[in-house]
């Protein structure tokens, strides 16, 4: 539906001349466009709005349904704050509530956020833009606002004393075995390539070959780009030969296992290993990786703050059989994630660019976890057409290493259920592990969950949805995650029993 088009014609009304579009639901087959005015309207003004809306419904029957409200100071200044605070946590860390003032006017109004001159940061104006746009898709009129950088007094603070932080991890190294020198470096252990984050010198690293070439420098030297792996990842190295072990280096062959040392340098962005001597060596038969403990579980969040949640439904769709009580006494969390592609895997994996989850503790869904994640790179096309979300939506939002932790808070202790859990939880172990947090815990996933209590044509989320009358904004991660939750409870009351894990 063009948004703009259908209020311009139903701005045309004179009581609904500086209506908003707050949103559209669908009750009984029919498709309610829910409009807000400011203004004094009329069983005409309406009736008009209902005959545009039905041409607007893609065929369906439509109705407005419209309500007057007359914004307050208050109430905006608090609209203001939240936006600040879940798309500008690092402005909003410096702007408290009361520091965000609003004057009102026949027109709409303005907003005034007070900060401390030494923490104005560069995107204040982007915020005054967000903020400003925000306001107008709630409130009725025209909204600007003003960031104002002064010296505010601040009073003594007195500071929660925080536990020092524990080193993420320690490297871990195993032995090598069935050594065979060619450079005769002759290293007695080799670290894990998943535990190379920086870089260092005088390192060792074994495992099997998956791709080595000759080549020549500009000089006519030859030299050797190899990549390697040892269970634990992946890592390119480059070695540039001696005259007395070129024929041995030659000899080396993709799925042969070396050992590697040198230095661990920064090239074109990633880890390469600069390497010095080259020996024939493996890790031991029987080696597993060992598990990395994880970081403990952050002692506040810092930037997306859970907020008490609840379906105000859930009572009537479930009381009529009780859920079990090992359910009751268990805590899940129920997750869903937006991402710039379907890559969680391999090399390169595509970026989060939304979290959305919902708590279920004592049998009721009781709290919200929900963010964007700032993205460096600009959105594929397809992403936006399907979520919705574009770059702007995005500015200001918290980097992923901050949201990742306070998930991790969010989600401590608690079963993880999602609709193909795995795919979105390749995601969210890859860029757990990579600040120190480890999500091991017990997953569920409610696709094979719906398969094995259910005969439908398809299993996806909205068919699973449809199945149980419920509707949904699909595509969006919180959205996602509440109506999967809502499921998952549902198919609960169903077996009687959690499904096996």
């Amino acid at each position: 539906m063009k948004s703009l088009e259908y209020l311009q014609e139903i701005r045309k009304a004179e009581g609904l001349s500086r209506a908003i579009l707050k949103g559209i639901t669908v009750e009984g087959g029919a498709a309610v466009f829910h409009l807000i005015t400011d203004t004094n309207y009329s069983e005409k003004d309406v009736a008009y709005a209902s005959r545009v809306s039905e041409r607007y419904a893609s065929g369906m029957a439509a109705t407005a349904h419209v309500i007057k409200s007359v914004p307050s100071e208050e109430g905006v200044r608090r609209a203001a704050a939240e936006i600040l605070r879940s798309r500008f946590p690092a402005l909003a860390a410096f702007v408290p509530a009361e520091n965000i003032s609003v004057a009102l006017d026949a027109s709409g109004g303005r907003f005034y956020i007070d900060a401390e001159t030494t923490q104005c940061a560069q995107d204040a104006e982007l915020a005054v833009d967000a903020i400003s746009s925000a306001l107008a898709r709630s409130f009725c009129g025209n909204w600007s606002g003003e960031f104002r950088c002064r010296d505010i007094p601040r009073g003594e603070i007195e500071h929660e004393a925080i536990p020092a932080e524990e080193p993420v991890f320690a490297p871990r190294f195993f032995p090598i075995v069935n050594y065979a020198p060619i450079d005769g470096a002759d290293p007695k252990r080799a670290i894990y390539i998943a535990d190379l984050t920086k870089e260092g010198s005088g390192l060792t690293v074994c495992g099997t070959i998956t791709y080595i070439e000759e080549r020549e420098t500009k000089n006519g030297k030859p030299f050797f780009p190899i990549s390697l792996t040892d269970g634990t990842g992946s890592l390119r190295a480059s070695y540039f030969s001696k005259k007395a072990t070129l024929e041995k280096v030659r000899g080396l062959k993709q799925g042969m296992s070396v050992c590697l040392s040198g230095d661990c340098e920064l090239f074109n962005g990633a880890l390469s290993l600069r390497v010095k001597s080259v020996d024939l060596g493996s890790p031991p038969p029987d080696f597993v990786p060992e598990e990395r403990p994880s970081r403990p579980v952050p002692v506040r969040y810092t930037c997306v703050f859970p907020a008490p949640v609840s379906d105000p439904v859930q009572a009537d769709l479930f009381g009529a059989a009780p859920l079990p009580e090992e359910f009751r006494r268990e805590t899940f969390v129920v997750f869903d994630l937006e991402t710039t592609g379907l890559n969680n895997m391999g090399s390169v994996i595509d970026r989060i660019i939304e979290i959305g989850a919902v708590k279920i503790t004592g049998g009721a869904i009781t709290e919200k976890f929900s963010t964007f994640v700032a993205c460096p790179q600009r959105l594929p096309p397809e992403i936006v057409d399907l979520t919705g979300i574009t770059d702007e939506m995005l500015v200001g939002a918290p980097r992923i290493r901050d949201a990742i932790a306070d998930f991790y808070k969010f989600s401590a202790g608690a079963v993880l259920v999602g609709h193909n859990v795995s795919f979105d939880y390749r995601f969210v172990r890859h860029y757990g592990e990579k600040e120190g947090y480890i999500f091991g815990q017990k997953q569920i996933d409610t696709v094979s969950f719906a398969q094995e209590m259910l005969r439908l044509s398809n299993y996806k989320l909205n068919t699973v949805a449809e199945h149980f009358g419920f509707v949904f904004h699909h595509h969006r991660a919180f959205d996602d995650a509440f109506v999967t939750a809502k499921i998952f409870m549902e198919l609960v009351r169903m077996k009687g029993a959690l499904p096996k894990q």
